[in-house]
């Protein structure tokens, strides 16, 4: 069996993984790189075999680094199956074509940038191009054992990290031998609210491994709602906006959920709360259709409240018009919209407008990139650019942490040792993490393999 990481290898961008025996080439997820437009745009716009040859891709979940190119796989010929989980295939459509609008969007903007001489900047992949190899989604059912073939097999186990993310677990025949190789995806965490907790495996001979915060502990998300109340409760008393930049898949539907609950203990001040993302509200619908998927505390909520993304006090905001008029709103409200860095989408127009205002707070809801308008504001810059114009910070921001969706070195260790106590772990490979993580993590879980882990780099190849 050989094994090609053709991204998020060194790297924390453009996941995919391709997987050859004698008789199978297959491919574990096919994301979008996403880094430095000229950089990405080469990376993203090439793949490394000929698309019409795979037989299969396998998804473990609908962020767009994982999922993001899928659509340019087919544009080049690739008819086959895409086997994920239900929720993934429902997330993963509307994330796509979300994708094909922006790069449609942002090669209309460039044209006009751009030399006469320059040749024009293509989107990657159209509507249609998601519209069709949508049809090609192949809906698996957590925890069964699926034959797709004399010679392969899936199963798929919860990750713990998104609504429909999967750790896939693949038997596959390779010159007469049953071989038995995991991947994690991105692999969650315990007690994140909505989730199930990421579920161990009973070993295997190959396992290709997230290492994304192999050498961080995050804060722990049971203080975060006890912290939305206090910021809340005092925007209320000072009549202030409470702006919040938030990831429209994950994060935006995790802050409703803590803000229903504080509406159904009847803590939380009456205050309007404005969602205020096409994105996020397309995406809550997915979450309401796959309620029985989310954790236990869920199922018990959920006895009493059929809906745990509506309340009184919340409105999802659609139109343009109603999204400008909130800017023009007197007294306090809050409003969550994307995106979550404050790069992109509606939060950038709430920001231009509230920033300058001493009653008004801006909650980061985790880690801030380099070079990001968050980053700036975290670093309490006394001006930001937004637009073409720069504005006083005048408002409070406040950066909480606690939602991050990915395994830290507690959960890594966790899920190592319980995973080894139930089945050797054989040759370990680790991805999607910067150098120093992943070195980190191999340090960190040598004791529970059988062999040295090994950390790939981009187009390395491995036969095992």
């Amino acid at each position: 069996m050989k094994i090609t990481f053709l991204g998020a290898a060194g790297e924390v961008t453009g996941s995919q993984h391709l997987i050859e025996t004698d008789s199978r080439r297959i491919l574990l997820d096919c994301g979008l790189f996403q880094g430095h437009r000229e950089e990405s745009y080469l990376k993203n716009s090439q793949f490394a075999y000929p698309p019409e040859s795979l037989d299969a891709v396998f998804l473990s979940h609908g962020h767009m680094d994982h999922c993001g190119n899928i659509p340019q796989l087919y544009s080049k010929g690739f008819r086959g199956p895409i086997f994920c989980t239900s929720a993934t295939a429902d997330i993963a459509e509307i994330m796509l074509k979300d994708s094909a609008h922006i790069q449609a969007e942002d090669a209309r903007y460039m044209a006009k940038k751009l030399e006469e001489k320059h040749p024009p900047i293509e989107p990657l992949y159209s509507q249609d191009d998601v519209i069709e190899v949508a049809k090609q989604f192949e809906r698996l059912e957590y925890h069964e054992w699926h034959e797709l073939g004399e010679d392969l097999k899936v199963r798929f186990l919860d990750a713990g990290h998104i609504l429909g993310s999967a750790i896939i677990e693949l038997k596959i025949k390779d010159q007469r031998e049953w071989r038995h190789l995991v991947f994690t995806g991105d692999l969650g965490r315990r007690d994140l609210p909505l989730l199930r907790d990421p579920e161990t495996i009973e070993g295997c001979e190959i396992l290709i491994s997230e290492s994304t915060y192999g050498n961080r502990v995050h804060e722990k998300a049971t203080d975060l709602k006890e912290e939305l109340f206090q910021i809340i409760d005092e925007a209320y008393r000072v009549e202030g906006r409470v702006i919040i930049p938030a990831f429209s898949l994950g994060r935006t539907q995790q802050i409703i959920y803590y803000l229903n609950d504080l509406y159904n203990e009847k803590r939380l001040p009456h205050i309007p709360i404005f969602v205020d993302s096409p994105l996020s509200t397309k995406l809550v619908s997915v979450f309401r259709h796959h309620i029985h998927e989310m954790d236990n505390e869920v199922q018990a909520v959920i006895e009493s409240d059929r809906d745990l993304f509506g309340f009184s006090l919340l409105d999802y905001v659609s139109t343009r018009e109603e999204s400008i008029a909130l800017n023009k709103r007197k007294g306090a409200f809050v409003v969550i919209a994307g995106s979550g860095m404050c790069e992109n989408g509606r939060v950038r127009h709430h920001l231009k407008n509230g920033i300058e205002k001493i009653e008004n707070t801006v909650v980061l809801m985790g880690y801030q990139a380099a070079h990001t308008l968050g980053r700036r504001l975290v670093n309490r810059v006394p001006k930001v650019k937004i637009f073409d114009r720069y504005y006083q910070v005048k408002a409070k921001v406040v950066q909480l942490s606690g939602l991050s969706g990915h395994a830290d070195v507690v959960d890594f260790k966790w899920w190592y040792e319980e995973s080894a106590k139930r089945g050797n772990i054989g040759q370990v490979f680790l991805v999607h993490g910067e150098p120093e993580s992943a070195t980190a993590l191999s340090e960190l879980i040598r004791d529970q393999c059988d062999l040295e882990p090994i950390i790939p780099q981009y187009q390395q190849s491995f036969e095992v």
